[in-house]
């Protein structure tokens, strides 16, 4: 797990658009990162259009989003499309950048105990550090979490 004040783990990942993206691409501006557990389904759904209703204020910041979830990136492509997400998807099908940060981890349903994507969400300054790391956050948290962070 990670903590405010570390440097964010590097990660390189494809997008949706079959590109590979790193984390440090976005050096000198604010980066948020979140984990969801799969495109299309009703919480991630909410997620994700939540933080797609605040976009407009979001760029406006100087400030780069960035979904992440084990997705293959042909998922991702529909998931995009369906809900016009304007911002970066990107697939780490083996959840090795998800266990990087802590959001891979021990979940529990019904009873049965599993491993998963814990929904997350990490924000990074323009250097490199986390600046706030939530884990187990609702859908509907995480836009409210980023114009907090960007100060809006």
């Amino acid at each position: 797990m990670v903590s405010v004040g570390d440097m964010a783990p590097e990660f390189t990942l494809v997008s949706d658009e079959g590109k590979e993206v790193s984390l440090v691409d976005f050096r000198g501006k604010k980066v948020i990162v979140y984990f969801y557990p799969k495109a299309d389904t009703p919480g991630c759904t909410k997620q994700a259009c939540a933080v797609r209703d605040v976009y407009p204020k979001i760029e406006t910041q100087d400030t780069i989003v960035i979904g992440i979830s084990p997705d293959k990136p042909e998922k991702l492509v529909q998931f995009r499309e369906k809900y016009e997400l304007p911002f970066i998807l990107l697939s780490d099908p083996d959840h090795e950048v998800a266990a990087r940060y802590g959001a891979w981890g021990e979940k529990s349903m019904y009873g049965k105990t599993y491993e998963g994507i814990i929904r997350s969400h990490f924000a990074v300054d323009t250097e490199g550090k986390l600046v706030d790391a939530e884990l187990e956050v609702q859908p509907l948290t995480t836009a409210d979490l980023v114009l907090k962070l960007i100060d809006i």
